[in-house]
């Protein structure tokens, strides 16, 4: 199984899993959202069906793709074990280094 974090990064295919969050979508029409080839969306499904995120029906010639809940909720447990208190004090600290910047540029400019 291809590892769910790898297949969620890359970008298109983070937003194939926005598109499928409200329901089930075909090929064409999530295709349509995109400016790359029917095929290469075809491939960043495999990738998410690979990955254990993405369901496919078969109905005819029409396939009918849609979140794989228990893959999403695996994703989501993992992204949540890796957000430890380190990391929202990284955070935490780089809100006040940017909020830091801006007001020492007011201050110039004031």
């Amino acid at each position: 199984m291809i590892d769910a974090w790898q297949a969620a990064a890359e970008p298109s295919r983070r937003r194939l899993l926005h598109l499928l969050a409200p329901g089930e979508k075909s090929a064409g029409e999530l295709s349509e959202a995109f400016e790359s080839t029917r095929s290469a969306i075809s491939q960043h499904l495999g990738v998410l069906r690979a990955a254990g995120l993405v369901d496919v029906a078969v109905s005819g010639r029409r396939r009918m793709y849609r979140l794989n809940p228990r893959g999403m909720v695996r994703l989501r447990a993992e992204i949540t074990s890796f957000w430890t208190q380190e990391l929202d004090d990284l955070a935490a600290e780089a809100r006040s280094t940017t909020k830091g910047n801006v007001d020492e540029r007011n201050e110039d400019v004031g």
